[in-house]
């Protein structure tokens, strides 16, 4: 039933949640009626299970992208990328998402499901390249982790929304470089005059 279930995707991108019929789920899935709502309760577990499985890839990609013996910064690029191409070669799950992502974000266990998929991994990342060397310390892993998340889903999400003009391994490959430019070398030319101790010369 799960990979049946991938045909709802394309539905609710297309129409929306709250455009979308139960009856149509069923039809475009071939999943009896009664079924769905037995394994799902309705249109909600549906984007509920639809979400579910898709921080599941994430999870797994991102899992082997951090798991190498490569040092944390390389690592990090790794994990950028895994997700990226995650959502990239699923636009319709991720359509289904931006569509309702007031709904979605309200879902039951998703903080946790988010924190298992993407925010412990990343936090363990940027303890191992304060230790490694490749990566400086920061005040607050656990929000760099989650604004690291914040940029790679919504790059994602608007490759998905836009379509691919050069291909999904182009555009994962575009995006991660940009991130990762961002992220490890920051936009600022040099710092900022107020961050340098009284009397220490810029």
């Amino acid at each position: 039933m799960a990979s049946q279930l991938y045909g709802a995707a394309e539905l609710i991108a297309e129409r929306g949640l709250d455009g979308t019929k139960i009856d149509d789920i069923a039809e475009a899935t071939g999943i009896p009626k009664a079924t769905i709502y037995y394994h799902l309760d309705g249109k909600n577990g549906v984007l509920a299970f639809l979400l579910g499985d898709l921080l599941d890839l994430i999870a797994g990609e991102v899992g082997v992208a951090v798991s190498t013996v490569e040092d944390a910064r390389t690592r990090l690029e790794a994990a950028v990328a895994a997700q990226l191409g995650v959502m990239v070669e699923h636009p319709f799950l991720c359509r289904a998402l931006v569509g309702d992502l007031g709904r979605a974000t309200r879902l039951p266990d998703l903080a946790e499901a988010l924190r298992s998929a993407f925010y412990q991994p990343i936090e363990k990342l940027l303890s191992d390249g304060v230790a490694d060397g490749s990566l400086r310390q920061v005040a607050d892993p656990g929000a760099v982790a989650m604004s690291v998340f914040g940029a790679i889903t919504v790059a994602g999400l608007s490759a998905a929304v836009e379509g691919s003009s050069t291909g999904p391994s182009a555009d994962a490959a575009r995006f991660s470089a940009a991130i990762c430019e961002l992220i490890l070398d920051g936009l600022a030319t040099h710092p900022r005059l107020d961050d340098h101790e009284p009397g220490e010369r810029p």
